[in-house]
């Protein structure tokens, strides 16, 4: 069977869109390694936080500084008059925290979050919304938004929920 020059042309464009879509195929599967890194960022990277809510507290940016606000009427007043620097330090915390995605993500299945902070970041229209959990190896940091599950210890937790009274609530 012999083709023609239309023919030859026909085939050389349609094994050219074959190979362009087997490279692009094997290019994924070539750098896509591990599924995922075990050491993810809390906050996607280079976002900027405008709001960061807790139950009882809410901390905001008002042009260059922060502000925190009491969001119940007996609240320790202890927090509401922290520094600026002290609220400075608690978003940075929230900015740059890495944490460990949990292996066993349904140790604490079965129970209610011991906290949740809501975090608006700049330039997305819903909030990030993370529970706290406690679970007999640790604290787990379940993020809403993403549906990941971190892991992190005590110190940590209390560094990211300054409010929290832990005392309370012990891993079990």
């Amino acid at each position: 069977m012999q083709l023609g020059r239309r023919g030859w042309n026909n085939v050389v464009i349609f094994s050219m869109l074959l190979m362009i879509f087997f490279f692009n195929g094997l290019h994924t599967k070539l750098n896509s390694g591990s599924e995922q890194s075990s050491v993810q960022s809390v906050l996607p990277a280079q976002n900027f936080i405008l709001a960061l809510e807790f139950p009882d507290q809410k901390i905001e940016r008002i042009g260059t500084s922060w502000r925190a606000t009491a969001l119940i009427n007996n609240a320790p007043a202890s927090f509401w008059q922290a520094t600026t620097a002290n609220l400075v330090a608690l978003v940075n915390e929230w900015q740059s925290m890495q944490l460990s995605v949990a292996d066993n993500q349904q140790a604490f299945h079965n129970t209610s979050a011991l906290t949740v902070a809501t975090v608006w970041l700049a330039g997305e229209q819903l909030p990030w919304l993370y529970q706290l959990y406690s679970a007999p190896q640790g604290y787990y940091l379940l993020d809403k938004s993403n549906q990941r599950v971190l892991s992190l210890d005590k110190v940590t937790a209390q560094r990211l929920f300054p409010s929290f009274n832990f005392s309370q609530s012990e891993p079990k």
